[in-house]
């Protein structure tokens, strides 16, 4: 098994529902853990190549006055609008990409039990296809509107990502990954010990082929 690369475990699902409460408890069990969130802030960082593109395709005005990208300005523009959430996503997503993959080799070689990809659009991205499982968290919509608004995100901001995403992303998500990799739906309603319960219970269940040689 050490000349194997680690099992790659992806994360996804709709914002508020837990993705980066499981994450980080994968993380504690063991597994590297790799936030594209963390990635697409790296690739966007000051001197990055890829802001000469989003100033072309949105202007000054999601620049700060010292040259910085304006994230916020940026994220109220794209959610606002498809098709330039779109062109965004196509520049920020190759890079990310390449970031990704660098992490990715780098586990191999480091012969990490497990890799945990934490990523909103991982499907959308073409990772998904690339994992051993995926797991889509979620959670009722009162409960992922309260824990949006528990981190003091604006609510209509909130309602405008989730309508963004869609009420029934999980159901699209697991539907276009039909047939490619197998999906575990993971609940978070419960407490943060019942959430670690499940997690635990689940990545026992995913890793048992790998521990018993199958």
């Amino acid at each position: 098994m050490s000349d194997r690369r680690p099992f790659l475990l992806g994360i996804s699902g709709p914002i508020g529902c837990g993705k980066s409460t499981v994450a980080r408890m994968l993380a504690d069990l063991g597994g590297t853990v790799i936030d594209a969130d963390v990635f697409a802030r790296q690739a966007t960082a000051a001197g990055e190549p890829a802001l000469g593109p989003i100033r072309q395709r949105f202007g000054d005005k999601v620049f700060k006055s010292d040259g910085s990208l304006d994230r916020p300005a940026l994220a109220r523009l794209v959610f606002d609008d498809a098709a330039a959430l779109h062109d965004l996503e196509n520049i920020v997503h190759p890079a990310v990409r390449r970031l990704i993959e660098l992490r990715l080799a780098e586990s191999v070689r480091e012969r990490v039990p497990f890799v945990a990809i934490e990523a909103i659009k991982l499907v959308e991205g073409g990772l998904a296809e690339r994992c051993d499982e995926v797991w889509l968290v979620e959670c009722l919509p009162s409960t992922q509107r309260r824990r949006l608004a528990d981190r003091n995100v604006d609510l209509a901001d909130a309602e405008r990502r989730i309508a963004a995403q869609g009420e029934d992303l999980v159901e699209r998500l697991e539907q276009a990954l039909e047939g490619k990799v197998k999906v575990r739906r993971l609940a978070s309603e419960g407490t943060l010990e019942q959430t670690r319960a499940l997690v635990e219970d689940a990545l026992a269940d995913a890793l048992a082929p790998l521990v018993l040689g199958d």
